[in-house]
């Protein structure tokens, strides 16, 4: 097929030289050079007294990453300032336009804040240009250190809560977000709140993990998990969200984080509370959740209650099987591995007493059943 004479280069023409005008909008007046159409630097009289330094591959390149004009022309200056090591306002200027190119680069962003420093810049005028940038790229690590600094330097973060639940919003499980609201609250004692804001994100969605994570996260540096009390109210919470979604997984992590210090069978009521709701909810993480509890009471308990010692095996080695044969066997390597181990370590040599583990394997008595059959 015939091309029009012409048109290709005019196309590439246009797309080398349009100017972004959405972006300059929202970095703003500040640091716009020209609202219609951009000039490249080295094209700029301003720029003719700093020679560009050319990106140095090596002699041989494996893969030549193709770069745009522009792309090459704003780096090869922004290269030359740092050679240089200028701190003028061309050079802040620069910084927007490759930021524009590339947001994720780290060593931009550290020469942006040099020159913050250096200029005296409006710092609130920053938090402006790094909110725009981070509602449009909000799973960058960059951007999200470069506001952290800034608002250390303006040492208020009024604003950040706010601005953080709105980009949780449109992500609740943005890890990126999630440190930077850690750090915030853990920083400036920003604690008040906080459980509340958790709960309504997770009545939203009680499988959000990161929800889950930042419930742990503020009990531990608030009231701990020491007073039985909380630790009541936190069971409590747990078992009716799991009731909620039996097979998230995410409640029964959070359930059996908070106790593993404490040991998962010190609480008494809590075993039996799990049975009750075995009988209605049952999944592969509430049967995994007893298991754990049994193995906790056999590596705790008194050798003095040798039939306790001898039930809590049994039950749980019926749950490895189980989840072995029937509930996760995608894992019933793993869980007939955890039965042998049990067995190996608190049970008894006698033939009675040996697992289901060690039986046939269930394929070979399938094939057995269908010979007699």
């Amino acid at each position: 097929m015939e091309e029009t004479p012409n048109e290709p280069a005019e196309v590439k023409d246009k797309e080398d030289k349009a100017f972004d005008v959405n972006t300059e909008d929202q970095i703003g007046d500040e640091y716009v050079a020209d609202l219609t159409q951009y000039i490249f630097y080295r094209d700029r009289k301003e720029w003719a007294d700093l020679d560009p330094v050319q990106q140095d591959d090596g002699p041989n390149p494996v893969v030549k990453i193709a770069y745009s004009e522009k792309f090459s022309d704003v780096y090869d200056y922004f290269r030359a300032l740092l050679k240089k090591d200028e701190k003028s306002e061309r050079a802040f200027a620069l910084t927007a336009d490759a930021i524009d190119l590339n947001a994720a680069n780290y060593t931009v962003w550290h020469y942006r804040r040099v020159l913050l420093q250096a200029l005296s810049k409006d710092l609130r005028q920053e938090m402006k240009y790094i909110t725009a940038i981070i509602e449009e790229q909000p799973k960058n690590y960059q951007v999200w250190h470069h506001r952290r600094m800034v608002v250390e330097w303006l040492n208020d973060p009024s604003e950040e809560l706010e601005f953080i639940a709105d980009i949780l919003s449109q992500d609740a499980k943005n890890y990126h977000a999630w440190q930077h609201r850690q750090w915030v609250i853990q920083e400036y004692k920003l604690w008040d709140g906080e459980l509340e804001f958790v709960e309504s994100l997770l009545e939203e969605d009680v499988r959000n993990n990161s929800a889950w994570n930042q419930r742990h996260f503020v009990i531990s540096h608030t009231t701990g998990f020491s007073d039985p009390g909380v630790i009541e109210r936190e069971i409590v919470y747990c078992l009716n969200q799991i009731k909620k979604a039996p097979h998230n997984e995410s409640a029964w992590n959070y359930l059996k984080g908070m106790l593993q210090d404490r040991g998962l069978s010190s609480q008494l009521r809590l075993l039996e509370r799990v049975l009750e709701l075995r009988e209605t909810h049952c999944s592969p993480y509430l049967l995994a959740f007893l298991f754990d509890c049994y193995e906790d009471a056999l590596e705790n308990g008194n050798q003095k209650e040798e039939e306790e010692q001898k039930e809590a095996l049994k039950k749980a080695l019926e749950i490895c099987e189980l989840l072995a044969q029937e509930k996760d066997t995608i894992r019933k390597e793993y869980w007939q591995f955890l039965g042998r181990s049990l067995q190996s370590k608190y049970g008894s040599s006698s033939p009675s007493d040996k697992p289901a583990q060690e039986q046939p394997e269930p394929s070979v008595l399938v094939s057995e059943s269908r010979e007699m059959s």
